[in-house]
């Protein structure tokens, strides 16, 4: 019975790996997804795909990030320029964690994904590269959201005192209402 347990498992740690190698997306990611924080169970969760931490990283461009809703959620607009280069987290995933991904972020309803340069700095070293990363984006969103205070990083536990809050279901039709044009 151990010896069939064991094989079992190996079995199913060899497929796991075989499907893991198909990885081909670049993720970056800036908010509740980032290690420590609430929602990083999506991108460990094999159920969801595979994902796997590559590096920590940062835009190379500026963007506003801004924390906005009943349920303070992380945001980044679709501005470039504006706001600070955002700090976040690089991951690399495969074709069904990227569509869990679209569908947390409830891709292309209200969140854009675009492919965007992500700073990365090598280890023990001054030298930087750059990576081309998916980044959601909230794109059609009110101006007055360029006047909320601007975010580098996040953290739900951050300084800001902005703690995310979860729902059943993230945010809904009515709470996004108030962030997006007309």
């Amino acid at each position: 019975m151990i010896r069939i347990l064991h094989f079992s498992l190996l079995n199913t740690i060899d497929h796991y790996r075989h499907i893991c190698k198909r990885m081909s997306h670049y993720v970056f990611v800036y908010g509740t997804l980032k290690r420590n924080e609430p929602n990083h169970y999506w991108l460990t969760n094999p159920d969801n795909g595979c994902g796997k931490f590559v590096s920590e990283g940062m835009t190379k461009k500026k963007y506003p990030l801004v924390i906005a809703t009943k349920y303070n959620i992380p945001f980044v607009l679709y501005s470039p320029g504006n706001g600070h280069q955002i700090k976040g987290e690089i991951y690399s995933v495969d074709d069904k964690m990227l569509a869990n991904l679209d569908i947390l972020e409830d891709y292309p309803k209200w969140y854009i994904r675009e492919i965007e340069e992500i700073i990365v700095k090598t280890p023990n070293s001054t030298k930087e590269e750059t990576m081309k990363c998916w980044l959601y984006f909230l794109k059609n969103f009110k101006p007055d959201l360029l006047e909320m205070k601007l975010y580098e990083s996040y953290s739900s536990n951050g300084p800001h005192g902005l703690k995310y809050l979860e729902s059943d279901n993230e945010a809904t039709l009515e709470d996004l209402k108030e962030l997006l044009k007309k």
